[in-house]
């Protein structure tokens, strides 16, 4: 068995610029850069994409990086609420029956 975790490896935002930087300026393939930075291609391939979209040259309907994170972000704190919310009806009841007492 192998030591790799199914988990993808996390590279700081700093390295995938310089890597997409790398690709298009060094004339290489996404392959060979991404052979010599030791990284998968299809990773360095995504981080391409994504830099393409971010720079508005992507297809319409493609989600830049900073609308990627404040879905996240709205996601999260709609999940948020929707606990409170729940609390809050759950304690809206339990009082509503105490009164009722």
């Amino acid at each position: 068995m192998g030591s790799k975790s199914n988990r993808s490896r996390r590279y700081p935002e700093e390295f995938k610029r310089d890597a997409v930087a790398l690709v298009r300026s060094s004339g290489k393939t996404v392959t060979e850069v991404a052979r010599e930075i030791g990284v998968s291609a299809e990773g360095l391939r995504k981080w391409v994409e994504q830099d393409t979209i971010d720079r508005g040259q992507g297809t319409p309907g493609e989600l830049t990086s900073a609308e990627r994170e404040e879905l996240r972000r709205l996601r999260r704190q709609n999940r948020e609420q929707a606990e409170t919310i729940e609390v809050l009806r759950k304690a809206a009841v339990f009082f509503a029956k105490e009164s009722d007492r």
